[in-house]
């Protein structure tokens, strides 16, 4: 995905530090917002790959950091909840003033709470998304139970939230019982996902019961089973991505696609998630990616195994194109294939030695269906004549530049 850096004013006329990011090559549809769980960041690892899913799906998306918290200007101790409400509006008015509005607010445990009371709000919200959301606003004191005293006692204290030091003042704890949750959610009557984990000790899984109870239809709820509170196991950030992507495309207007930065058949992208790289084929979106012991993130096939892939997609395309005009009986195909480098068996391969190495794509071809041995033969031959074994048997050329 393309990440575009943001500094965003906030009502203070302090900086809030965002990313917004886009699909590779395409035109968003539409663009959703990101807040982020309480204490922690933009930069985590759950929120950027939720931002990943919904990015190739064609959503943009901002995720920033709320005042006083990650990069963004502003004194945390200043704030409160009514704070990360107006840091949400701004950042919807400043798209919808360089951009265009939002259509989606995302929010991950108070984060939540504040996407639904923010999401109330905004006109253009079509669709809100929580994750692991408490269902009343004050219960976030739970983090530090045991400074109420002496936050009522003194005006403030000095607490420790998932490791870190921060200062909480009494302004933060009152404000928290200014909102009824309840009856905003009640009231907003705009699509609700609800996501959460019966295993969250950090947030009830009874608070995602009681949200469910009290919004209107539709409402949906996805139990992100085995997840942790703040979903530090990869592959729930991205089965949460994944859900959200498809099930916010349903209330959101898809507007006309259009490519962006290029007319090429295909487009490579690759920003700040290590090695991890959007492609974009026509309308169809896929992920490249190294295995983490290349210090990638191993969210998709390597560029070899898609070079793999497509060998093996071309040969059986070929093989049931020419099966269907024979009027032949196959049913399946199944391509196996694997790639390495192996030294030159002759020395033809090589003008300095043997020793020099040579690509080898390694093709085992499965047919399905009442063919004789001769049908079958017949076959094998075809699948030397795919387009794909031949341009990788031909002289290629690849012409490179930079683009302006």
């Amino acid at each position: 995905m393309k990440s575009i850096k943001l500094s965003i004013k906030n009502k203070d006329g302090e900086p809030l530090s965002a990313r917004l990011e886009l699909p590779a090559g395409r035109q968003p549809h539409n663009f959703a917002i990101f807040a982020h769980c309480f204490t922690c960041s933009k930069d985590l690892h759950a929120v950027r790959n939720i931002s990943l899913a919904l990015t190739n799906r064609d959503f943009a998306v901002v995720r920033f950091d709320f005042t006083g918290l990650g990069e963004s200007g502003g004194d945390f101790s200043d704030t409160n909840f009514s704070h990360n409400i107006e840091d949400l509006l701004v950042v919807g008015e400043y798209l919808e003033k360089n951009y265009q509005a939002p259509s989606l607010l995302v929010g991950h445990s108070l984060g939540g709470a504040a996407a639904m009371v923010a999401g109330a709000q905004m006109k253009s919200i079509r669709a809100i998304a929580t994750i692991g959301a408490p269902s009343s606003i004050s219960h976030i004191t739970h983090l530090f139970r045991n400074d109420l005293r002496t936050i009522e006692a003194e005006g403030y204290a000095d607490v420790s939230i998932g490791g870190r030091p921060f200062t909480i003042k009494k302004h933060f704890i009152d404000a928290l019982e200014q909102k009824d949750l309840s009856t905003i959610v009640r009231e907003m009557r705009k699509p609700l996902l609800i996501a959460h984990s019966p295993q969250d000790k950090i947030v009830n899984i009874r608070n995602a019961a009681q949200i469910y109870k009290a919004a209107r239809h539709p409402k949906s709820f996805l139990s992100l089973d085995k997840a942790d509170h703040l979903l530090t196991n990869e592959e729930d950030s991205h089965y949460m991505g994944d859900v959200l992507s498809s099930w916010a495309r349903r209330y959101v207007d898809q507007l006309p696609r259009e490519r962006t930065t290029s007319d090429a058949e295909v487009v490579a992208h690759i920003a700040e998630d290590n090695y991890t790289t959007q492609i974009q084929a026509r309308q169809h979106t896929l992920l490249a990616d190294e295995p983490e012991s290349l210090g990638g993130n191993d969210l998709g096939p390597t560029p070899y195994e898609l070079l793999s892939a497509g060998l093996g997609a071309c040969t059986a395309i070929t093989l049931k194109m020419y099966a269907a005009r024979q009027k032949w009986d196959l049913q399946e195909v199944f391509v196996h294939l694997d790639y390495d480098k192996v030294h030159a068996k002759d020395s033809a391969h090589t003008e300095v030695n043997k020793t020099q190495k040579i690509d080898q794509f390694t093709r085992e071809i499965e047919l399905v269906g009442n063919l004789d041995e001769k049908q079958r033969a017949r076959l094998l031959e075809i699948a030397n004549k795919c387009p794909v074994h031949k341009t990788l048997h031909n002289k290629i050329v690849i012409k490179s530049s930079l683009k302006e």
